[in-house]
């Protein structure tokens, strides 16, 4: 079957979703020896950067589901994973699936003391684990004694070890069987577990990666994100459906995100013709210079999360190539695409959309417009209605993707919903045009008064484009008994002086109102920058931070 007639008979079968691809892939004739996913780790003796074929992966994983099955894994129990590698992760995601259970993905740069309440409160059979994350749950954290059902502890080194042939038959999913919990990036709190369906966290592949027109020739993708989210399982499975080729790579060192360096070598050695990131892996790469690097075969980069910034984007657009049709056929010429789709764990899947290149100028944190399957509404949450044009409310959103709430939290369930809508937490304004503008976290907000508002992420982006040399920054706001306090906190690129007073092109990107609560401009190092699971700065922890330092 070519690649084309297999993709329009996956989208038109109603039985697939998020928890059985490689069925349907076997069932539709898609060939054994294609493609499935390369690992940077060694899989089951395989060496590391051995792509994996659709039939192997498939084998694999029906040893695993065999292994777990033996030691008692049944439909609907919630198993965590808890592991440092993308191949640990997805390989008994896709065993447990097989079955029918429920896999809790776990960051694995979840401290301990954080990842023991959030197992107890999934009431997890087990936990599958390896030697690091295992002595991260042993260890003494407190009153946070782990207590696990009757599958306790699963070293992830072994559960490959089962025989593929004593497999029990894939599992029968319906739409609205949970397929995966996985958890928000917790930077306003304890993460989160989101609970994704079957049917909710395939429908953004099924509606548009399935029946958008597929790049000609190879397609290449190197993935960085955190493998323990939502938006890897999509990745994967988009990248399965499509038959393209992917490689996964693993957190690195037990960092909360991989290195710059780590990112481009992978560029340079894999070739890839698109790389998926969250906003911060931008921000690492901007610690280099990219014109001395080998980035050619890069159509695409594709971010998720939250929304990239103008003065990381345009560096990447300039990298890269793209095909340009002349009359002797295709060449391809300097420059390449950058989709930017803001999205959450509980979105399920990029609800807006936007495509930059070279030249383009529509910034000023525009996220584009929304998806085909996406309703988006902005409310004033004071009276229900939606605001005007330019006016800035609260993101509601209706969408086959949405996770249907939080495991074992139905308080968080209905505290998000309002109305029929999902409040997203996101504050935007839209213009006349129909075009979407990300301000910032509701949480984050400050009000000045007289109907004035310092925007934090706004803010960043301002500083950014106004100060060239610096490389990343964070606005912390927040009250100081009845006044309202600002720092900027400045990350620089590469050479650039510390010593230079940057306080007055601060003041210019704030504006006046945001400027007169202005209290320090200060350049950190990265360790200074206090960050969730998923490299999200936890914003009020910092605020925290710098309020108890300053003496307030």
């Amino acid at each position: 079957m070519t690649a084309k007639n297999l993709r329009a008979a996956l989208a038109a079968d109603s039985d697939l979703g998020a928890g059985n691809v490689l069925l349907k892939l076997r069932e539709h004739g898609a060939a054994p020896d294609g493609p499935g996913i390369t690992f940077d780790t060694a899989v089951d003796g395989r060496p590391p950067w051995t792509p994996l074929t659709l039939g192997v992966l498939d084998e694999r994983v029906a040893a695993r589901a065999a292994w777990l099955h033996e030691r008692g894994v049944q439909p609907r129990d919630p198993v965590a994973v808890y592991v440092t590698s993308a191949a640990d992760c997805f390989l008994n995601f896709l065993a447990l699936t097989r079955l029918g259970a429920i896999p809790a993905l776990m960051n694995g740069n979840m401290p301990g003391e954080i990842a023991v309440p959030f197992v107890r409160r999934l009431r997890a059979v087990g936990i599958i684990t390896d030697q690091t994350h295992r002595a991260l749950l042993d260890k003494d954290n407190g009153e946070h004694v782990l207590e696990l059902g009757d599958l306790g502890h699963i070293d992830a080194a072994e559960t490959g070890g089962g025989d593929p042939e004593r497999a029990p038959a894939h599992y029968r999913h319906h739409a609205d069987d949970p397929v995966a919990i996985t958890h928000s990036s917790g930077t306003t709190r304890i993460p989160a577990a989101v609970v994704h369906s079957h049917a909710s966290l395939f429908a953004a592949v099924r509606r548009i990666r399935l029946t958008e027109p597929r790049p000609s020739g190879v397609v290449r993708e190197l993935s960085v994100l955190p493998a323990a989210h939502a938006a890897g399982i999509i990745t994967v499975n988009q990248a399965l459906c499509n038959r393209y080729e992917l490689l996964y790579m693993s957190a690195q060192g037990g960092e909360f995100v991989h290195s710059g360096a780590i990112v481009l070598d992978a560029i340079e050695r894999w070739r890839p013709t698109g790389v998926f990131g969250f906003a911060v892996t931008w921000a690492e790469l901007a610690r280099y210079d990219l014109t001395e690097r080998d980035l050619g075969s890069v159509r695409v980069w594709f971010n998720t999360g939250d929304s990239a910034h103008e003065a990381h984007i345009r560096r990447l657009v300039a990298a890269g190539s793209h095909p340009q049709y002349t009359p002797d056929g295709p060449v391809d010429v300097p420059g390449s695409r950058f989709i930017d789709g803001i999205g959450s764990t509980e979105m399920g899947h990029s609800a807006f959309h936007i495509t930059h290149r070279p030249g383009s100028d529509r910034y000023g944190r525009c996220v584009g417009k929304p998806y085909p399957f996406a309703e988006v509404a902005l409310l004033d949450l004071s009276t229900g209605e939606e605001v005007p044009v330019g006016a800035v409310g609260h993101v509601a959103l209706k969408s086959p993707t949405l996770a249907p709430g939080y495991w074992n939290d139905s308080v968080t369930t209905y505290r998000t919903r309002f109305r029929g809508w999902y409040l997203t937490g996101d504050l935007m304004y839209r213009d006349a045009e129909g075009w979407y503008y990300h301000v910032d976290r509701a949480v984050d907000a400050v009000d000045l008064g007289g109907g004035r508002w310092l925007y934090t992420a706004l803010s960043e982006e301002r500083i950014l484009v106004g100060c060239p040399d610096v490389r990343d920054c964070t606005v912390v706001a927040g009250r100081e008994g009845d006044r309202v306090v600002t720092d900027v906190l400045l990350m620089l690129a590469a050479g650039a002086d510390p010593d230079i007073d940057r306080a007055p092109a601060v003041r210019e990107a704030l504006g006046e109102a945001a400027a007169a609560t202005l209290r320090r401009v200060v350049v950190v190092p990265d360790s200074e920058i206090v960050v969730g699971p998923t490299g999200k700065v936890r914003k009020f922890l910092m605020r925290q931070r710098h309020l108890a330092a300053t003496g307030a």
